[in-house]
């Protein structure tokens, strides 16, 4: 695909990317973000965008990897059944494994809470040169502590910092902690994937209907659906606390897997694409050591004996 091209691409897929970024330059309210739009395509339509991000991506962090001074880290938030795990897997098939991590955050462990709670993100930072893949993140401690207050006392918090504040104050930590992590290099896009009641219900059910599916399926899942106002009112405040144009939000259409990775993909690709990322350049020491292997090389392919090349490394 030329330069040309790209270019033309980008200005394409710009439109799948806009109307869900949130940067806090705009008042948010979730209620008016739909979750069935599609922009007007059909799933045929979409999947030539789809190839074309997936190859993009491929390339671009071949080079990001090569040329090892950004790192990306992406983090998918959402409810259960949002369709996060899917479009992961989607979205990076094909890219080089080597160049990509992935950590999904769980119950933390006893020695997770022995730390602050953003410790064991931070241990799963991506490296530079690599892209991370946070399946839930740090934003569960704003999330589900939130939904759930038992939780929060399980965390081993001096009381007196427990307090009315303790939610504005995480939420001033982690604008910090990504405003750090942008000033160092890590370029950050946050996702969440906003799927409609109804759609997580024939989710649940399929889950329940295909034997294959079974093992998805949760009970604590029906018990969490019955928080969903509260969720979805903790999303908000999330969302609306913590987007700035270093680490924006994407408040991603999830009724349509294919149209949430398609955003998704968008997404990143256009975060790469801005890095103006380069395979590096041989030094010119480099070129004349490559110069002499080359000629090694060629004079023993022609039957003559091997050659001991030296080097300055």
């Amino acid at each position: 695909m030329s330069r040309k091209s790209d270019k033309t691409l980008a200005a394409e897929l710009d439109r799948f990317i806009s109307p869900f970024r949130v940067d806090g330059s705009d008042k948010f309210h979730l209620s008016a973000q739909k979750t069935d739009e599609k922009c007007g395509l059909d799933k045929d339509e979409a999947q030539g965008f789809l190839d074309a991000n997936r190859k993009r991506l491929s390339d671009f962090q071949e080079k990001l990897y090569a040329q090892d001074r950004w790192s990306l880290l992406l983090i998918f938030q959402g409810m259960d059944a949002s369709g996060k795990d899917s479009a992961i897997k989607a979205i990076f098939e094909g890219v080089n494994p080597q160049g990509c991590e992935v950590a999904s955050f769980k119950q933390p462990t006893s020695h997770e809470l022995d730390h602050d709670f953003l410790w064991r993100s931070v241990i799963a930072l991506p490296e530079r040169g690599r892209i991370g893949i946070f399946n839930r993140s740090y934003y569960e401690e704003c999330l589900v502590t939130r939904v759930h207050p038992d939780i929060l006392e399980k965390e081993k918090l001096p009381p007196k910092l427990v307090t009315k504040n303790i939610w504005r104050e995480r939420f001033e930590d982690i604008s910090a902690f990504e405003r750090y992590l942008s000033r160092n290099g890590t370029v950050i896009l946050k996702f969440f994937l906003n799927v409609s009641k109804k759609e997580q219900r024939q989710r649940f059910l399929d889950r329940l209907d295909e034997p294959a599916k079974n093992w998805k399926f949760s009970m604590n899942d029906i018990v969490e659906r019955g928080w969903w106002h509260r969720y979805q009112a903790v999303y908000q405040d999330i969302v609306r606390h913590t987007s700035n144009p270093q680490a924006p939000w994407y408040v991603v259409p999830a009724d349509h897997k294919w149209f949430a990775r398609l955003v998704i993909g968008s997404a990143i690709v256009a975060a790469l694409e801005k890095l103006n990322l380069q395979f590096p350049s041989a030094d010119k020491d480099a070129l004349k050591e490559f110069k002499k292997v080359r000629e090694a090389l060629e004079h023993e392919g022609k039957g003559g004996r091997k050659m001991a090349v030296r080097t300055g490394r």
